[in-house]
């Protein structure tokens, strides 16, 4: 069985965003856009973007009128300094001879939705780089899910924020175009990919249990229907049930309750035959109450170690997962249960046993883990 690698974030929730063509409509009503797009603010020929300064006029340095000169006049033009809020001259030039250049202004204009996201994605990289105070304030608003205050004026310009409609004077909020960037900014950062409602209808069964973790039931059930619409329900059943035995703990748990309880009769067959698979079958057994046959030493371990590691994989406290991991069982039986671990060759034993050695109130079972550990590292060296 494979494994995924940690995510950086916390699961997060599923966001909902408008489709392609709306996006690259959104792009296409941006301030910057406009800009870019209208003819009259065309750069004429061999022009910079930035105005020559006559050597005359130039202040000298640790002039006592330098910083008045250089700052703009009240009445004076915006479109010389900062063409759209946020962006000055320079920037515009910068971007008018790189990412949107005559040709990705001509798939502004007219280019298919997809060529229109690629490219305001370039300009957005263009324009915050990797400036950290821009990319912690939208992953803040798109955490938070809520209004905040002043945001860069670069935001709005980009089509990223805008006021918010909860009447707070100030403040304000992702746009759905905002989301969509905020999602892509922390998946190049991270490589955390954040679920999209109704994106898995044409993913196979593994990449629709891995993003469903942290679904609420509601939506669970929306993106499955989504996701069977014009399949065959017997071979959708199927491919989900070979789907367990790749995907990460959590999303195991979560497969095989969509198995047992939403796909009736078919999905219930499909566990039936998986209960006589060594390992996952005794991970179908515990999770459905089944106990017709009894586990192995190994088995046993994987089905532990499965199932602590899902309650991790949530993102529980570990001090949850501790007491989860009891079962109502003593320090004795529960040290002599975590001995069992290094029999397994589960891909996460060494992550519980890490939590029980750190966090497990019982010195006894906290060095039985210890001891189990070693013991692991030692058989997985004669294993090579």
């Amino acid at each position: 069985m494979g494994t995924y690698d940690d995510d950086t974030l916390p699961l997060q929730p599923p966001i909902r965003l408008p489709s392609r063509a709306d996006l690259a409509a959104a792009v296409r009503a941006t301030p910057l856009a406009a800009l870019l797009l209208d003819p009259r603010h065309a750069p004429a020929a061999g022009e910079t973007g930035a105005e020559p300064e006559a050597e005359a006029d130039r202040p000298q340095a640790g002039s006592t009128a330098e910083a008045d000169q250089a700052r703009p006049e009240p009445d004076e033009p915006r479109s010389q300094e900062e063409p759209v809020p946020g962006i000055g001259a320079g920037a515009l030039a910068g971007l008018r001879s790189g990412p949107a250049g005559p040709e990705a202004a001509e798939v502004l204009r007219d280019g298919p939705a997809e060529e229109v996201l690629r490219v305001w994605t370039d300009v957005r990289r263009h324009l915050f780089g990797r400036d950290q105070l821009v990319f912690l304030q939208v992953v803040r608003m798109f955490l938070g899910r809520e209004p905040v205050g002043e945001v860069p004026a670069a935001l709005s310009s980009l089509g990223l924020a805008r006021e918010a409609d909860d009447g707070s004077a100030g403040s304000y909020a992702l746009t759905p175009l905002g989301r969509w960037t905020a999602r892509e900014m922390i998946a190049e950062a991270t490589g955390q990919d954040i679920p999209v409602m109704g994106s898995f209808a044409g993913r196979d069964a593994a990449a629709l249990l891995h993003g469903l973790r942290s679904y609420r039931e509601a939506e669970r059930i929306e993106e499955l229907t989504g996701w069977l619409a014009g399949r065959d329900r017997v071979k959708a059943a199927e491919e989900m049930g070979a789907a367990l035995a790749e995907v990460s703990p959590l999303a195991r748990a979560i497969g095989v309750e969509l198995l047992a309880l939403d796909l009736g009769d078919d999905g219930r067959r499909v566990l039936d035959r998986l209960l006589g698979v060594r390992k996952l079958g005794a991970v179908v057994a515990a999770r459905m109450g089944r106990d017709e046959q009894r586990p192995s030493p190994e088995e046993i371990a994987w089905v532990f170690v499965d199932m602590a590691a899902a309650l991790l994989e949530f993102g529980g406290e570990t001090d949850e997962v501790i007491q989860s991991m009891t079962m109502g069982m003593e320090p004795d039986q529960q040290a002599s249960t975590i001995a069992l671990l290094a029999l397994g060759d589960h891909p996460w034993t060494e992550r519980v046993l890490h939590v029980i050695i750190d966090r497990h109130p019982d010195e006894q079972v906290a060095g039985a883990a210890r001891k189990a550990l070693r013991r692991l590292r030692s058989l997985a060296s004669l294993r090579g």
